[in-house]
């Protein structure tokens, strides 16, 4: 389906216009018009576009005291951000490779920190085997916060099970959590220690709950130094200023957003029992169907939802996405469809 604006709430396809739930501007930033309104602010103190190396004579302001802030929020010891997460991911992973020979993977760990060599984490529904032998080594593991047909965070009580020999970096994925799951949208970074983690990493895309096209590296300040003189992030133009500078500006309207989502989600989940092909909980604003029919069922309905294959899964993926945009019209047709399905 091709559409000619940004399918916020509603959406018009062949010329007939639908309630949409999908996507993944889970607070609604992408339309907001005083989003909006401090993007364009932001082109008048920075330009357009900012094409040049972060490590340029001329260096920006905006870029250290958003990665400040940025860093703040995730609970980590410094941040860098970058053109988009999937980057983020790369330049990480190419990093560790250095000094890394063994990478684990959490099940459907998104492609972005999936290393071409990396291992299965489980074999068989038990860790694999090397991740439990008297091997002294160091090892990474990767996983997302969110997996894409999740709706609760990853249990890392895995972690328990791997051998005391293991150093272990985790690199996380918080792409999907980040600005929608924690107190204040804050992710889950900062709540996942284990004694046998000695660096811990997050990248996240800053296009989804935020609404600012970029990517975000965090971790401790030595890795951030040392990324910053690596080459693809030296030869690379930095995450265009603008968005760094509306997400500084934006902190009190992300926060305004994301309550206005969760009483969305305590609207919608009130009093809400689906049939067991639906996956969702009532804290995330996604709820996911194994369904073949959902998608022409709800599109009979007048609700559109996102429906492709994603990479590292068999199926179509059927996602329904609540943003803090609907209104509670919206929320209950959409509700009221579900119960029926």
């Amino acid at each position: 389906m091709t559409v000619e604006h940004f399918p916020d709430r509603t959406i018009t396809v062949a010329g007939q216009s639908y309630l949409y739930f999908g996507g993944t501007s889970y607070l609604g930033m992408a339309t907001h018009p005083e989003f909006q309104d401090l993007l364009i602010n932001s082109i008048k103190t920075w330009g357009t576009a900012y094409g040049s190396s972060r490590n340029a004579n001329i260096k920006l302001s905006i870029y250290q005291k958003a990665e400040t802030l940025l860093a703040k929020i995730i609970g980590a010891d410094a941040a860098l951000t970058v053109s988009s997460g999937t980057l983020a991911g790369k330049i990480v992973i190419d990093h560790l490779s250095i000094e890394h020979q063994k990478f684990y993977h959490y099940p459907k760990t998104h492609p972005a920190i999936l290393k071409s060599s990396s291992l299965p984490l489980f074999v068989n529904g038990a860790l694999h085997p090397d991740l439990t032998n008297t091997v002294e080594e160091a090892i990474v593991i990767t996983a997302d916060a969110l997996l894409s047909l999740a709706v609760i965070p990853t249990d890392f009580d895995f972690l328990n099970a791997i051998s005391p020999s293991k150093r272990i970096t985790l690199v996380l994925d918080e792409s999907h959590s980040l600005g929608v799951v924690g107190p204040f949208g804050d992710g889950i970074f900062k709540t996942v220690n284990h004694p046998r983690i000695v660096q811990k990493i997050m990248i996240s895309s800053l296009t989804k709950a935020y609404g600012c096209s970029g990517g975000v590296i965090g971790g401790d300040q030595h890795l951030i130094e040392i990324i910053k003189n690596e080459a693809v992030f030296v030869s690379a133009a930095g995450m265009n200023p603008i968005f760094l500078q509306t997400l500084v500006d934006g902190q009190d309207l992300l926060q305004t957003q994301l309550k206005k989502l969760r009483t969305h989600l305590q609207f919608l989940f009130e009093d809400t029992h689906l049939p067991n092909n639906f996956i969702y909980n009532s804290d995330y604003p996604v709820i996911y169907s194994s369904s073949d029919g959902i998608f022409d069922y709800l599109k009979s309905k007048g609700i559109i939802i996102t429906n492709f294959k994603y990479p590292n899964y068999d199926t179509l993926m059927n996602r329904i996405v609540i943003t803090a945009n609907h209104t509670k019209s919206d929320l209950q047709q959409l509700k009221s469809a579900l119960t029926l399905f």
